[in-house]
């Protein structure tokens, strides 16, 4: 009654094995994935500039689809380039550009409105607030 088998046993041993490495894999991979996330951010944040846009209209679209250079193109990590990311176009002093921004950003951006910013290359790193 109720016996369970050697076959049973190494079965579930096996997958409490193979659950550990995943687990295990998969913290490794979060670490690292931290450490690029943070490495980004000090880069992102030793060059911000602050300056004022016009939005224009912005939308979650892919990369490939956005008016970038090929050389920008060529840079962006490809999983970037098949997701769908917070693209904002804008008219920065003269030029009309489409620009890359943080999602927390592009839900607080108005449209069709001056908005002081700062900028880190083709990226909106976030918004100042009050008047200039």
């Amino acid at each position: 009654m109720g016996s369970i088998s050697t076959g049973s046993i190494i079965l579930y041993s096996v997958l409490a094995i193979v659950i550990a490495l995943l687990v295990v894999g998969f913290i490794f991979l979060r670490r690292k994935m931290q450490k690029k996330l943070d490495d980004q951010q000090s880069l992102v944040n030793q060059h911000k500039v602050p300056m004022s846009i016009l939005v224009l209209e912005k939308r979650m679209d892919r990369v490939s689809n956005a008016n970038m250079p090929k050389s920008v193109l060529d840079q962006i990590p490809k999983i970037y380039k098949v997701k769908k990311v917070p693209i904002v176009k804008a008219k920065v002093g003269p030029q009309v550009m489409d620009l890359l921004c943080d999602e927390e950003v592009f839900d607080k951006l108005p449209e069709r409105k001056t908005v002081r910013v700062d900028m880190a290359g083709i990226f909106i790193a976030g918004i100042k607030s009050g008047k200039k």
